[in-house]
């Protein structure tokens, strides 16, 4: 799992995941948006699941069902 961000600007974004200590991920910045719209998101919070050749498998605006993502990630 990564984060991608690219709203705001790249310094807020680095104290954004600081202040939450929870996230156990890498996070990435974009300020170009160009991975947002090649992956089809177009608003947040949103998750995307790829598969291992980088299609994608689901897409999800909002919360995710977090059996539905185990699901489909054993079966890719």
């Amino acid at each position: 799992m990564i984060g991608l961000g690219t709203q705001d600007d790249g310094a807020y974004a680095a104290e954004f995941v600081e202040s939450r200590s929870t996230y156990s991920f890498p996070m990435y910045w974009d300020e170009t948006f160009e991975s947002w719209t090649q992956i089809g998101i177009s608003s947040q919070p949103s998750a995307v699941l790829l598969g291992p050749g980088g299609d994608v498998l689901a897409a999800w605006r909002g919360g995710f069902p977090e059996d539905e993502v185990l699901e489909l990630a054993a079966n890719a």
